[in-house]
């Protein structure tokens, strides 16, 4: 297969200015990381190297996300307080630009990651994934290591455990000592388990919220052809496979629209008062 490198295509050039971590959106009250890929990663890489009590935090949102967010202040508050927020989409690309800002890099997880095993090879990084299914995380383990080479799982573990388990899972995966522990449990049960677990992982590095990644490579879902995800409608995809999560777009798009919309105008209110 071929493999994604670091990219040296014009259009992906960076289009903000100023130092990286300065570079935020604020969309429906969560702030956004507005990186280029590349920066993604080392912004990544620079978490898992920076010592740390216990796990850093990545949470990476959609139309979806801040739709929940926006009608619950309290996951909004454990979005806010990961140490980086990223932003997956072409609604929130659509957001920003009606704030007259534009996203450089749409960072969703199914690229990102991929990207940033290849681009970390050499690191050695180890790798866990809590999440899914029992059959669909054991096949996505298994995937990680044929499709890139060299990668190193340190374990897995399904989603759907007792709750009687939890204590037992912990650790298992610091026993595990990954490096990045990836949690695919959607939203917003994953954000909420990173935030409430992160200072009992004490040998993780980084914790990241990939959502249905491992569908993905568990192969359950398909991705879309690459003329439709650079149109925006990698959505449409999605629900034709899962066809029981209709409401979240066929509802939850117009009305994170409509709230996005609300939101620039009251921006531009707001700038116009200040003239």
């Amino acid at each position: 297969m071929t493999l994604p490198m670091l990219s040296t295509d014009a259009s992906e050039v960076p289009l903000a200015s100023g130092p990286a971590a300065a570079r935020k959106v604020e969309i429906l009250g969560v702030r956004i990381a507005n990186l280029h890929t590349i920066e993604a990663v080392a912004h990544m890489q620079a978490l898992v190297r920076t010592a740390a009590a216990h796990a850093r935090t990545l949470y990476i949102v959609n139309a979806h996300t801040l739709n929940l967010a926006y009608d619950d202040p309290a996951y909004r508050r454990i979005l806010n307080s990961g140490d980086a927020v990223f932003g997956d989409g072409t609604g929130v690309r659509w957001a920003a630009r009606w704030q007259g800002k534009k996203i450089i890099a749409n960072l969703v997880g199914t690229d990102l990651l991929p990207f940033f095993f290849v681009n970390t090879m050499e690191r050695g990084y180890r790798y866990f994934l809590l999440g899914a299914l029992p059959e669909v995380v054991a096949r996505a383990a298994a995937h990680l290591p044929e499709a890139f080479p060299g990668l190193i799982v340190a374990g897995h573990q399904h989603g759907h455990y007792d709750p009687s388990e939890h204590d037992a899972i912990l650790a298992k995966i610091n026993t595990a000592r990954p490096d990045l522990l990836l949690v695919g449990m959607g939203n917003p049960l994953q954000e909420r388990w990173i935030h409430d677990n992160r200072e009992r992982l004490i040998n993780v590095k980084l914790a990241v919220g990939v959502g249905g990644l491992f569908d993905h490579w568990g192969g359950v879902l398909k991705r879309a052809p690459r003329w439709v995800r650079r149109n925006g409608f990698e959505w449409v995809q999605l629900m034709l496979q899962q066809p029981h999560k209709w409401r979240r777009y066929l509802i939850g798009n117009p009305k994170f629209l409509l709230r996005v919309a609300e939101e620039a105008h009251q921006h531009r209110r707001s700038a116009t008062r200040l003239l």
